[in-house]
């Protein structure tokens, strides 16, 4: 149990480390952006793309993708980066419970209990979303989309 608690906690430390804005990802790999042609490295810097563009500069701009498919497009190399981001979806819950069992401070001899229980509220889900999707032929940009 506590191995699992070790593993969960650095997990998160490390997703919480990990750059989510183009100047945090210039910061992160300053050789990797420098790299890149002028034209290149204005529109990374901006969050933008342009057709053309190396995978470098679509990870400046845009970060690690959620997905990568591998393929052939009219007999050329094709890769497609998916980017997904996290929706809340809110909903209201009506529960209730019925319980007995052992324990607590109730009953005769102080060990026995029973409960009725009930409420209303609010309940948050997040939901994985498809928000964006680049595609390279030849490791280059060919086209991309992404949702408002």
């Amino acid at each position: 149990m506590k191995t699992m608690l070790a593993a969960i906690s650095a997990t998160i430390l490390l997703v919480s480390c990990v750059p989510s804005t183009p100047q945090g990802r210039i910061q992160q790999s300053p050789q990797m952006f420098h790299s890149l042609s002028a034209k290149d490295r204005a529109l990374a810097e901006r969050g933008q793309l342009a057709r053309g563009m190396s995978p470098d500069a679509v990870y400046i701009a845009w970060g690690t993708p959620s997905n990568t498919f591998m393929g052939s497009y009219k007999g050329q190399a094709s890769e497609r980066w998916d980017y997904a981001a996290s929706r809340p979806v809110y909903s209201s819950t009506f529960f209730s419970s019925y319980g007995y069992g052992y324990g607590g401070g109730y009953g005769r001899y102080g060990h026995h209990y029973s409960g009725i229980g009930y409420g209303f509220g609010p309940e948050i889900s997040y939901v994985p979303t498809h928000v964006a999707s680049v595609w390279f032929v030849n490791h280059r940009v060919d086209s991309w989309e992404r949702a408002h």
